[in-house]
């Protein structure tokens, strides 16, 4: 809850640009393509919740498909992290990372053009798609004396001591060894684009999104252990169009 505080004043500062007129001479800015590369956060994400990759097909002078691909590690709300005297820090209780890769095709209607070099583009936007879900195992490294230790994946029925734990593992350790879920994912967003050059385009693309898998995913054993997923994000986008 506290991040989607965070989020929404950043969603209601863009929504108040809207409400200045925009210059409706847009003869020398028309485009077909559009290739988006984006940044996310996410209200399930950590500082950067995943990147992204957009491209855009004009339909006609109000109207683009897309379609696209997202990466991202979702979290549980419940993960706390720690910082050991001795290692690097660890989230306690956690024993699976969920790796969510998102292809997804959508259709997006400018509701505000822009002039060729100012103003502000506000489009909404839908989009639908597979999931598949890499629930891979979340390593720590433990003292099992005081001068044995072993690196493994946490287990709340082994591991119940947080003072023995001295660190997390290594970033993708025991990624070949995930269990892969499958589900979809639904998102709405609006879509502010703020560049200044024809050939550029740079934008903040606000949202709500919805995903689900075909079962519950135990990022946290000890806790309540969720199928659906919700989250509110905001993505900075920059790319090229033509």
């Amino acid at each position: 809850m506290s991040k989607l505080k965070l989020i929404l004043p950043v969603f209601f500062f863009f929504i108040s640009l809207t409400a200045f007129p925009q210059r409706e001479d847009v003869g020398n800015y028309e485009y077909d393509k559009e290739y988006l590369f984006g940044v996310n956060k996410n209200t399930n994400g950590g500082l950067i919740g995943g990147i992204v990759f957009k491209a855009g097909t004009r339909i006609d002078d109000s109207q683009f498909s897309f379609w696209g691909i997202e990466l991202s590690n979702v979290k549980s709300q419940k993960e706390a992290r720690y910082n050991p005297v001795l290692g690097n820090s660890y989230i306690f209780g956690k024993s699976n990372y969920l790796y969510a890769i998102r292809p997804h095709y959508g259709r997006e209607i400018v509701l505000f053009k822009k002039a060729p070099n100012q103003g502000v583009q506000v489009s909404a936007l839908a989009a639908a798609g597979p999931t598949i879900g890499l629930i891979a195992p979340y390593f720590i490294e433990y003292a099992v004396s005081r001068v044995q230790t072993v690196t493994e994946q946490y287990n709340p029925e082994v591991h119940q001591s947080r003072f023995n734990i001295l660190g997390s593992g290594r970033l993708f350790q025991g990624i070949g060894q995930s269990e892969i879920a499958v589900g979809a994912t639904l998102k709405a967003a609006l879509m502010f684009e703020f560049g200044v050059f024809r050939s550029s385009a740079t934008g903040l693309e606000v949202g709500y999104m919805l995903e689900g898998y075909n079962k519950e995913i135990p990022l946290i054993p000890t806790a309540e252990n969720n199928q659906f997923f919700q989250s509110a994000y905001f993505t900075f986008f920059y790319g090229f169009r033509k």
